[in-house]
């Protein structure tokens, strides 16, 4: 049983992860890039607003001089690090995935391995995103610990409420987990400052989409591909 969730989490998270990689490169990436133009450019514009012509500039100057953050240079280097985490996180998601189908005893094929990838795509994806919607950067965001957490917590809560609405026998259980589903909304997700962004709204509502549909594609073949390979590797 070891070697059969190994070998159908590593070759389902591999093909996937290919895809959102690609998927990535052709369509999300473009648009983040686009953004770490405002980004970049509001902090300068800021200093520049604020800094009266005779205020002394040397403590700005040394501002300048600070150290940045690492992050992968642009071409090769930054794609092969999101080759490298889409991958990774596509192997995650596919031990997720055959865990709980191994764990719920059902037969399954590529058919119902689709199923499958829509409760995936609905626990980490959809539900999560009414309170926090995916973000370029340089948009308004809450606290990066407690959005983590609040993630985490709906996605947990969504999962378990789709079992016990699939799984469960009786209606109270069917009642507990769409409770369990809409909790996370009613705590409310963190909350952020509002004021002025520098990010285009056009330019958000274009990676929202973009990242939905390609969320929603990838999670499909996860699903599928998963049930292929764990009725592949059967005997």
């Amino acid at each position: 049983m070891f070697s059969r969730v190994l070998m159908t989490a590593l070759a389902a998270g591999v093909v996937a992860g290919v895809f959102l990689f690609a998927a990535h490169m052709v369509k999300t990436t473009p648009l983040i890039l686009h953004a770490e133009v405002y980004e970049n450019a509001a902090p300068a514009e800021t200093a520049h607003a604020t800094t009266p012509a005779t205020e002394d500039t040397a403590p700005a100057a040394e501002a300048k001089a600070e150290p940045e953050e690492w992050g992968p240079d642009d071409g090769f280097e930054r794609s092969a690090y999101t080759l490298l985490a889409d991958l990774l996180a596509a192997i995650g998601f596919a031990f997720l995935l055959v865990g709980a189908i191994a764990m719920s005893g059902r037969d399954i094929g590529w058919r119902s391995g689709l199923v499958w990838g829509l409760c995936g795509y609905a626990a980490f994806f959809v539900n999560p995103s009414f309170g926090l919607a995916p973000e370029l950067p340089g948009m308004q965001a809450a606290e990066l610990q407690a959005r983590q957490i609040w993630w985490i917590g709906t996605a947990i809560a969504t999962a378990g409420g789709l079992a016990l609405i699939f799984f469960g026998q009786k209606r109270a259980l069917t009642a507990i987990g769409a409770l369990l589903i809409v909790l996370p909304h009613l705590i409310g997700a963190p909350a952020h400052e509002i004021r002025p962004g520098g990010v285009p709204a056009e330019l958000a509502a274009e990676f929202a989409i973009a990242t939905s549909v390609i969320t929603g594609l990838f999670w499909l073949l996860l699903g599928g591909m998963t049930g292929y390979f764990y009725k592949k590797y059967e005997s």
